[in-house]
């Protein structure tokens, strides 16, 4: 699928395993990422869909880190969280929020399928191990629209890889190499005292 890279995900990609600061910017990406796939919901359906997709991405949050923790590039690690969210979209009927179209959903999950397995996750169960023990909010589906399912967001052809646009709008199969020197205080939702803290604390 295609999605963005810029300097504040690398800068996120350290934050995320930090003390403080990564909880921090857990909460901030939670938000950004309900507020904006809120915004791509059906009018009338974004209270309904809020505490669901709170807990969702929170619980995704853990998937990044995991991916990373096994070597995957940071782009495909993200691409990997989004997947699990389309998965999400689709199981509930939310074409409207997709970012690929339905019949692209067997090949995201193929690219990925040794670390899906891993973690017991599938297109019916998106969170697999990740689903928290206090699970995740309900929210009413809308079936109906798997019938003959509208993705106005979505962007079909990018499912043999990851495609990453730069802030240049470039396209970048793979992703971009991580720049030099990213600090911490460049991740969403940091606070450059609560840096200060964690990195002069004793290790």
């Amino acid at each position: 699928m295609k999605i963005r890279q810029n300097v504040r995900h690398w800068a996120s990609k350290k934050a995320l395993t930090m003390p403080v600061v990564g909880q921090k910017t857990n909460d901030w990406l939670v938000n950004l990422h309900t507020r904006v796939f809120l915004d791509k919901a059906a009018e009338g359906r974004t209270e309904e869909r809020r505490g669901h997709l709170d807990d969702f991405f929170d619980a995704t949050m853990d998937t990044y880190v995991a991916a990373l923790e096994a070597g995957f590039p940071e782009a495909e690690a993200r691409e990997i969280t989004h997947i699990q969210a389309n998965f999400d979209f689709y199981n509930h009927g939310w074409t409207e929020m997709m970012e690929f179209p339905a019949d692209e959903l067997v090949d995201h999950y193929e690219r990925y399928r040794d670390f899906f397995e891993r973690y017991g996750i599938t297109i019916d169960d998106p969170l697999g191990g990740f689903r928290p023990p206090e699970g995740v909010a309900n929210a009413p589906s809308t079936p109906e629209k798997l019938d003959d399912p509208e993705h106005p967001h979505a962007e079909g052809g990018f499912a043999d890889d990851v495609y990453v646009e730069t802030d240049d709008g470039e396209i970048v199969v793979g992703g971009t190499e991580e720049p030099e020197n990213v600090t911490v205080d460049r991740a969403p939702g940091v606070d450059p005292d609560d840096v200060e803290e964690v990195e002069g604390a004793e290790p």
